[in-house]
């Protein structure tokens, strides 16, 4: 039997329990000098027209006992002479229990023939219905009279401590705290840069790292450790073609040794009930879209467990060229360049083999929890604006060099200015 079907039985046994104790609580502890006849009995009489007597005080009449309701039927039920057979009435399937020339006699026990019970303010209150199925007249197959039915109803008083002061135990019952037990609060959050609080946007860009928070509720628990055990991210949110795992083979941060990114799980932790990690955004080549989902299975062991190979969180450090594990274990990492699971066969034959009952106080070893957040969207770094105006200035000369080229222009003028005239009055020499 599973644990739910456990709980469940566990607990419709502890309501069943508080149930016997009210309803013996109402019938053994009343009022000094209250006896059966003050218990109220209503008769609620049929609705047809035709029946219309039946369940009148004429024809039915009841009386409720500590143990049961006492119902007297007159032969003539339907007031229209012509008598009932007694085979034909029944209180829940019970039929009469005695009769007379005048009157038929049905005693049905206040917890059986069908009855239900309601619990109000100050009453505890039993509901019987007493059926007349009129059968053929023999040898003939025709009737006289219809189908009859009529409500009664059993009323006790609730004056004791159960109903008009409850009480409320001071013990925490079995199956309520094994529930608590069961009920996990997971979460995975985008975070903003300084891990303050969870991200306002979900637009990224090349080259940004993405924080990420996995975190479970510890309330009611004793103290967990969480990890991520894989993440794997995709272009659409059903996880369809391209996928990248990033983070693999039970909590190997696989991205940061492939491609050599800053990839990396937060060392130190804040809390054992919270892992912390950045990713390195990207995205998917030939894929037009920048979104990306990405789904994470997280799962969390007791704080007191030893670190191991299935329950990690290990980073690739490039320049040591070695992983190391955010809680301190690095010998659990070796496994992340072949296969951490190699002890997986042995943990599921053991979880194949039936479980002893656990007590009150243990708890489950590990849950898991398959989380998805997104869509999120890695862009490009935009690149910075050029004005037109920039752009004219940068081709336009300075004052300054306006200022030297009109100089040199001057200079070179007067030069020649001054050379020329030597260049046309000058006489050519004559040869001997």
């Amino acid at each position: 039997m599973g644990c739910n079907s456990l709980c469940q039985l566990l607990l419709a046994f502890e309501l069943f329990n508080f149930y016997c104790i009210e309803v013996s609580a109402a019938l053994r502890y009343r009022r000094p000098g209250l006896t059966s006849k003050e218990y109220k009995a209503v008769i609620t009489p049929s609705e047809t027209v035709q029946q219309q007597k039946a369940g009148s005080p004429e024809t039915v009449s009841a009386q409720c006992t500590e143990w049961n309701v006492i119902v007297t039927i007159n032969p003539d039920l339907l007031g229209i002479q012509h008598p009932v057979q007694a085979s034909d009435l029944t209180i829940g399937g019970c039929g009469v229990t005695s009769q007379t020339p005048t009157a038929f006699v049905i005693e049905a026990p206040l917890q059986g023939c069908g009855s239900n019970v309601t619990m109000v303010a100050d009453e505890i209150v039993y509901y019987f219905t007493l059926d007349y199925n009129p059968s053929p007249i023999p040898g003939l197959p025709i009737v006289r009279t219809n189908p009859a039915v009529v409500q009664i109803e059993c009323h006790y008083p609730r004056n004791h401590n159960v109903s008009s002061n409850s009480l409320n135990p001071t013990w925490v019952p079995y199956t309520s705290t094994i529930s608590a037990q069961d009920v996990l609060g997971f979460s995975l959050v985008i975070m903003n840069s300084d891990w303050s609080g969870p991200s306002s946007s979900s637009i990224f860009y090349l080259g940004d790292l993405l924080n990420l928070q996995a975190s479970v509720d510890n309330t009611n628990h004793v103290p967990l450790r969480i990890f991520v055990d894989n993440c794997v991210a995709s272009s659409t949110s059903n996880g369809s073609a391209p996928t990248y795992t990033f983070i693999g083979n039970s909590g190997c941060f696989t991205d940061s040794k492939v491609t050599g990114s800053n990839s990396q799980f937060i060392t130190p932790r804040t809390t054992p009930s919270t892992l912390q990690f950045e990713l390195d955004a990207f995205r998917f080549y030939g894929v037009a879209a920048s979104s990306v989902f990405i789904t994470c299975r997280l799962k969390v062991t007791l704080a007191s467990q030893a670190i191991d190979s299935l329950n990690k969180a290990c980073t690739y450090i490039t320049g040591l060229s070695q992983w190391t594990s955010v809680d301190g274990s690095d010998p659990v990492c070796s496994c992340c360049d072949t296969n951490c699971a190699t002890g997986l066969h042995k943990r599921r034959l053991d979880k194949a083999r039936p479980r002893p009952r656990r007590s009150a106080q243990s708890m489950p070893v590990e849950w898991e929890k398959t989380l998805v957040v997104g869509p999120l969207f890695f862009e490009g770094k935009p690149q910075p604006a050029v004005s037109e105006h920039l752009t004219a200035t940068e081709v336009k000369p300075s004052g300054a060099s306006v200022l030297v080229l009109g100089t040199v222009l001057v200079v070179l003028a007067l030069a020649c200015s001054a050379f020329l005239p030597f260049l046309l009055y000058r006489k050519p020499q004559i040869s001997n």
